[in-house]
């Protein structure tokens, strides 16, 4: 099992050389927060959100003085925005009062900010921090499962499961390319079996869609000639990025095709 789960990574390294993290950020603030955001909602969600966000409270000295009434109604399209704006709120006091306005770049400290968990502190450390970590979000249980790497259902316990079998050099983009797969080929109701390009190692094979041309149109975001998830994604990423807010509502009122949404994709 061990060795087929390296050689799986090793095969989703080279179909994603590009795989990153699909939250918009320019600091470890803004990822912080785009995290938490993305809890029951999509990347895609939170990247349309966060530049009137982040515009209106860029550090968390501005945020934590916010209004609650109005940080909620800047942060409401990703929903659950009352609950997420007390988290907000309450990490940015904690990290005015308690670490000078600065993100820690520890798991121990960061796990005692409101609505930060294990998965949201390991997300910051891998991507603000060069910090090592397993984001173990619905798309990395589901596979890891599905591949036969663990039969545990809690997130720590998978963790713990995860880590003992690859170098922890590994763990951030052995993430995110597990990430990518999951939203792009390998989904929860309908896997694209047929247009997978690690099927003959997968134990799962079959229980998705066989037909490759059946399957190709189950392809999502750049794998299926769709927008990404990111307003702004990195210069080598090979699809078209995704629309502004408002111009994502506009295309589909004018009856076009909305942006490919991942619903819960990113739960924390």
């Amino acid at each position: 099992m061990v060795r087929r789960a390296r050689r799986i990574n090793r095969e989703l390294a080279d179909v994603y050389p590009y795989a990153h993290p699909e939250l918009d950020f320019r600091n470890p603030f803004e990822l912080l927060v785009a995290t938490v955001l993305s809890a029951q909602t999509t990347d895609l969600r939170v990247n349309q959100t966060t530049p009137a966000l982040f515009a209106a409270y860029p550090t968390p000295e501005d945020m934590a003085a916010a209004v609650p009434e109005e940080l909620e109604e800047l942060i409401r399209p990703t929903g659950f925005f009352r609950m997420k704006a007390k988290s907000l709120l309450g990490l940015s006091a904690a990290l005015r009062d308690r670490f000078g306005g600065e993100v820690p770049g520890r798991l121990e400290d960061l796990v005692t900010l409101p609505g930060v968990g294990r998965k949201t502190a390991n997300v910051v450390l891998g991507n603000a921090f060069g910090v090592p970590g397993l984001t173990v979000d619905t798309h990395f249980q589901r596979l890891v499962r599905r591949w036969k790497w663990t039969e545990q259902k809690e997130p720590e316990k998978i963790e713990a499961e995860i880590a003992a079998i690859f170098p922890k050099s590994e763990w951030t983009m052995l993430s995110h390319r597990i990430i990518f797969h999951g939203r792009r080929i390998c989904h929860a109701r309908k896997p694209a079996c047929g247009a997978c390009p690690i099927a003959p190692l997968c134990p799962a094979y079959g229980e998705g869609e066989t037909d490759p041309e059946k399957a190709k149109k189950l392809l999502k975001y750049e794998k299926g000639g769709q927008p990404g998830q990111r307003l702004s994604p990195p210069p080598d990423y090979p699809g078209s990025p995704a629309r502004p807010l408002e111009a994502a509502a506009q295309r589909q009122a004018a009856g076009g095709t909305a942006d490919t949404a991942d619903s819960g994709a990113a739960a924390s």
